[in-house]
């Protein structure tokens, strides 16, 4: 009875319409007006060149955007557009995925930023949101991370988060450009978010 109870309590804590909002950045559910914002944001950068990044073109975008939808209405994701607060521009997308109420579980990712917002405190907002809600509002016992092997860069991040790596799925995919991408596994437990928080609201203080 009470695993159902912390299950239906996971299921409330997101629904589709949720929202964050930050000092430097908020986060809004994915809808199909947001298309042009995206793709003038991913033009910053030309993040459709990323081999380790999977960042639609202006031709692929709109069917990027419909499937994320699509996800979001049978239960498995929730996509979000990233708005930067200081211009109020719609800087990148990421995105709860594999989401599983049952087991109190989520994954973070399907994270990417125009140029002009790498290596701000964005990303470190974003994640501080994202992860007290899950752990916090929605009970998530779990959270995890999936990589492509070659994004040593995000894998380094995600580590610095507390994560820690899982193991390798070898073959995992079949990119676009032929390519076999093997992805890196990362997991943060409940128990290890007070450390993570921490450590995420010292550099928002001491680097905001």
């Amino acid at each position: 009875m009470q695993s159902s109870l912390e299950a239906l309590k996971f299921r409330e804590a997101l629904p589709k319409d949720l929202a964050f909002n930050g000092q430097h950045a908020s986060l809004e559910p994915l809808q199909l007006p947001h298309i042009v914002d995206l793709n003038n944001a991913a033009s910053d950068g030309e993040l459709w060149n990323l081999k380790v990044t999977s960042v639609p073109d202006k031709l692929g975008m709109t069917a990027y955007v419909k499937k994320a939808l699509e996800n979001r209405e049978e239960g498995s994701e929730l996509p979000f557009v990233i708005r930067r607060a200081s211009d109020q521009k719609i800087v990148g997308s990421t995105r709860y995925y594999f989401i599983n109420s049952s087991n109190r579980n989520l994954s973070i990712g399907y994270t990417w930023y125009s140029a002009s917002a790498q290596r701000t405190l964005i990303n470190t907002e974003c994640k501080h949101m994202l992860l007290q809600h899950a752990f916090e509002q929605a009970g998530a016992i779990s959270v995890q991370w999936h990589t492509h092997h070659e994004n040593t860069r995000s894998q380094a991040a995600i580590k610095r988060l507390g994560a820690k790596f899982e193991g390798i799925l070898r073959n995992a995919q079949i990119l676009p450009d032929g390519r076999i991408r093997h992805t890196h596994c990362f997991s943060m437990l409940d128990e290890e978010w007070p450390a993570s928080k921490a450590f995420l609201e010292d550099r928002l203080t001491h680097y905001g």
